[in-house]
């Protein structure tokens, strides 16, 4: 099992927090441009770990430097199904992480729920 998944399936942000590189890049399916930096991958991470209800990994894939983690989860009504592509570096740790989802109405719902938590992560993102 890969250790980003123990991570969350435990709900251990200290260990989240601790797999990802200095230079860690977020992809997101909402917007274009990456997000980078340690901090701010974890920020967003945070923040959708506050937003996903019922959210578990369903299937792993990959082996090396490349995985591929499946999960359901809902948002409020919306179910949620998505992978987290997560690529390592030659430490171990995420170098890149991309999140795809589906189907559109969950696009939608996770778009909405994460803008409201944009404004929490600014905030944190200014007390670092």
């Amino acid at each position: 099992m890969h250790p980003f998944r123990t991570a969350v399936e435990k709900q251990d942000l200290d260990a989240v927090r601790d797999l990802l590189a200095e230079d860690a890049t977020f992809l997101s399916p909402v917007a274009f441009k990456p997000y980078e930096g340690k901090e701010m991958v974890f920020a967003i991470l945070k923040g959708a770990m506050r937003v996903f209800e019922d959210f578990h990994y369903v299937q792993e894939i990959g082996e090396g430097r490349e995985h591929a983690l499946v999960f359901k989860a809902r948002i409020d009504n919306t179910q949620i199904h998505g992978c987290d592509f997560v690529t390592t570096n030659e430490d171990g740790l995420i170098q890149e992480f991309c999140v795809m989802l589906r189907p559109m109405s969950a696009v939608h719902a996770m778009s909405e729920a994460m803008r409201a938590q944009f404004e929490i992560i600014e905030q944190e993102m200014r007390g670092c």
